[in-house]
C-alpha cells in the first residue's frame, strides 16, 4: 500500500467506525424497544451492504482507470451488446435487493401490528399542544410546552431541555403493549417519539395507529415532526415510561385527581371571586394559551391573529366573548378551550381581556356565568 492510499485508510476507516457506532451522534440511535433495535439493525445492515457494493465499484473502476490508461498503451475494446453481462448486471442488484427487501419487509409489517395491545390511548394533536386520553380509563389531560417564555426571548439561559419539556408528560408502562390512536382538531401534526421508532401523522378526520412496548424505564423525548403552523416548533412530545406496578398506582392516582377537579369544578359554579383573583388567575392562563398567538402585550400579528386591545369581541358583547373562547371559531386557529380550561380559568381570561390594554369594561366575570353558558348552548342543540 503506497503513501497516499495508507493515509485514506487512516482517515476513512477511523471515520466508518464513528458513523457506525451504536453511541455515536451521527448514526441513528437504537432506542429503548424491540422494533426500535430491529430499525437499527435494518439500517446498519443496509448501510454495511451499500458500504461494500461502494467499495467494490470504486476499486474496479479505479483499477480499471489506473491500469488500463492510455499512457500504458492501453487499446479499448470494441464491443457491445453482450447478452451474458446484461444478464449478470440485472441479477446481482436484483438478489441484493431481495435479500434487502426481507427483513425490511418483516420489520415493516410489525410495527403495523397493533393487536393484542394492553393499553390504548388517543393521541390528539392541537395547534400547538397534544391531548391524550386514556381509553377505558377516564383519564385524559392536555400536554403543554413548559419552557419558560424568558428563554425563549433569549432573556435568560437555555437549560438542556429546551422546547423538549411539557408540564404534564404522557405516562406508560414498561413491557405492556401500547396502541396509539392518532388524530388532530385543526390541521395535520406528527406524533414522532425516536427512542420508540414511532413517528405517525395526526390527521384530521382520520385515525391513525401505531404502538409501542418500552424496555427501559424512563423520560424519552420526541416532537411533532410535520409543519403545522407558527409555533410548529414549540408542540414536543414528552413520555415517561415507568415499571407495570409504578404505572398503575399513578393511574390509580390520576383518576383521584379527576375525580377532585370534578368536584372543585362543580362547587366553583357557586363560588364568587374578587376581580383581583380572577385577574391574577386570567393573566396567568393568558400567557399559556393565548400569548402564542395574541401576543403578551395583546396586540396580536396583523393579518394573521387579531390583537385584544381594542377587540371589537373583547369590548363587545359578553356572550359573544365566551362563545368563542368555549367553543373556538371554525375555520380559523381559534380552537375550541371548553374542554381544556377549567370554568374558573375561562372565567379569569375572560376577565383578563376585558379589563387588560386599554380595555376597560369593568366586567367581572364568574364560574358559574360560564357554566349557565354552557348549559344554554346544550340546550339550544
Amino acid at each position: 500500500m503506497n503513501l497516499a492510499n495508507l493515509k485514506l485508510f487512516h482517515i476513512f476507516v477511523p471515520l466508518l467506525a464513528s458513523f457506525s457506532a451504536a453511541a455515536s451522534d451521527y448514526n441513528m440511535r437504537q432506542g429503548v424497544t424491540d422494533v426500535s433495535n430491529e430499525v437499527y439493525q435494518l439500517h446498519m445492515t443496509i448501510f454495511l451492504i451499500c458500504c461494500v457494493i461502494g467499495v467494490i465499484v470504486f476499486s474496479v473502476m479505479f483499477w480499471a482507470l489506473i491500469h488500463h490508461r492510455k499512457s500504458k498503451g492501453a487499446k479499448p475494446a470494441q464491443f457491445h451488446e453482450s447478452t451474458k453481462v446484461e444478464i449478470i448486471w440485472t441479477a446481482i442488484p436484483f438478489v441484493i435487493l431481495v435479500v434487502m427487501a426481507i427483513p425490511a419487509t418483516k420489520t415493516l409489517i410489525a410495527m403495523e401490528d397493533t393487536s393484542k395491545s394492553d393499553l390504548t390511548i388517543k393521541v390528539t394533536g392541537s395547534q400547538w399542544k397534544w391531548h391524550y386520553e386514556y381509553m377505558g380509563h377516564d383519564v385524559d389531560f392536555f400536554s403543554v410546552l413548559s419552557t419558560p417564555k424568558d428563554q425563549i426571548a433569549n432573556l435568560q439561559e437555555k437549560d438542556e431541555h429546551y422546547l423538549l419539556e411539557v408540564d404534564k408528560p404522557l405516562v406508560i408502562p414498561t413491557d405492556r403493549k401500547v396502541r396509539f390512536l392518532l388524530t388532530s382538531d385543526d390541521v395535520i401534526h406528527s406524533w414522532w417519539v425516536p427512542d420508540f421508532a414511532v413517528k405517525k401523522d395526526a390527521n384530521p378526520g382520520f385515525i391513525n395507529e401505531a404502538w409501542t412496548r418500552v424496555n427501559e424505564a424512563g423520560i424519552y423525548r420526541g416532537q411533532c415532526a410535520e409543519l403545522c403552523g407558527k409555533d410548529h416548533g414549540f408542540m414536543p412530545v414528552v413520555v415517561e415510561a415507568r415499571s407495570p406496578d409504578d404505572f398503575d398506582l399513578w393511574l390509580a392516582d390520576a383518576k383521584q385527581a379527576k375525580a377532585k377537579a370534578e368536584q372543585a369544578e362543580a362547587a366553583s359554579v357557586g363560588a364568587t371571586l374578587s376581580k383581583d383573583e380572577l385577574m391574577a388567575t386570567g393573566e396567568k392562563v393568558y400567557m399559556a394559551y393565548c400569548a402564542a398567538c395574541h401576543q403578551p402585550t395583546g396586540l396580536g400579528l396583523p393579518g394573521v391573529f387579531p390583537a385584544m386591545k381594542g377587540s371589537p369581541v373583547v369590548n363587545g358583547e359578553l356572550k359573544a366573548h365566551i362563545d368563542i373562547l368555549v367553543n373556538g371559531r371554525p375555520g380559523t386557529a381559534m380552537q375550541a378551550f371548553g374542554k381544556q380550561l377549567t370554568l374558573t380559568e375561562i372565567a379569569g381570561v375572560i376577565t383578563y381581556k376585558r379589563n387588560s390594554w386599554g380595555n376597560d369594561t369593568q366586567e367581572v366575570v364568574q364560574p358559574g356565568q360560564i357554566q349557565a353558558f354552557i348549559d344554554e348552548t346544550k340546550e339550544k342543540e
